[in-house]
């Protein structure tokens, strides 16, 4: 059940107050500042996947590495399948492989590729925080890629304040609220001191006002 004070934050934040009305679907973000966390440490970093359990608002954009009948069975759920004679030609050309990393939300590929990827792709990937998760043999690669298509990715860097996206406008209140726990739970597991290193966290629309949900 949804926590009753984020969704009553959540209701503030899209009231019309808060969110004056847009000609376009605003995006629901967390802002999250942390306290007592010493960034400079790589180990005290957050970069965390977080499965939302009630989807983005609009699904992720997910490309999928793979051969043979993955790759086929890829070709119906993935946004884009890349073959293993693509790899080093994405590579070479470094504004494709740039816009690749920008233009994806997620990948994933089968593991015997990873290297491959490391090595050609990865100074694009790595930094963006887009290098793929692999895929076991036996995977079931649509439930794979449904599953990233309703995934977030929590990523601080260096900094003790960052973002998250947890919805879209249109979604109701308590499912947002449910995404902005689910966020949080992955947080508090990560953090030394759980819950008492969060100083606050505040949800907003894109060109909204920000409120105070912790």
């Amino acid at each position: 059940m949804a926590d009753k004070d984020i969704v009553k934050a959540v209701t503030t934040a899209l009231d019309e107050e808060h969110n004056p009305q847009r000609n376009f679907l605003q995006s629901i973000d967390l802002n999250i500042n942390l306290k007592d966390v010493d960034m400079n440490e790589p180990s005290n970093r957050i970069d965390e996947e977080v499965h939302l359990p009630h989807g983005r608002g609009e699904p992720a954009k997910v490309g999928v590495f793979a051969t043979g009948e993955m790759a086929l069975h890829a070709k119906d759920a993935a946004d884009a399948v890349f073959q293993p004679d693509q790899i080093e030609e994405i590579a070479g050309d470094t504004k494709r492989a740039k816009n690749l990393a920008e233009d994806f939300d997620f990948f994933t590929a089968e593991a015997p590729l990873m290297p491959t990827i490391g090595k050609t792709l990865g100074r694009f990937f790595g930094p963006r925080g887009k290098m793929p998760r692999p895929l076991p043999p036996t995977a079931d690669i649509a439930a794979e890629v449904q599953k990233l298509r309703e995934t977030v990715r929590l990523r601080s860097r260096s900094k003790t304040t960052f973002h998250c996206l947890v919805g879209k406008e249109g979604m109701e209140p308590e499912a947002l609220a449910d995404n902005i726990q689910a966020v949080l739970k992955v947080l508090e597991e990560k953090l030394e001191r759980g819950r008492m290193n969060i100083k606050s966290v505040y949800v907003k629309t894109t060109m909204g006002t920000p409120v105070r949900a912790i």
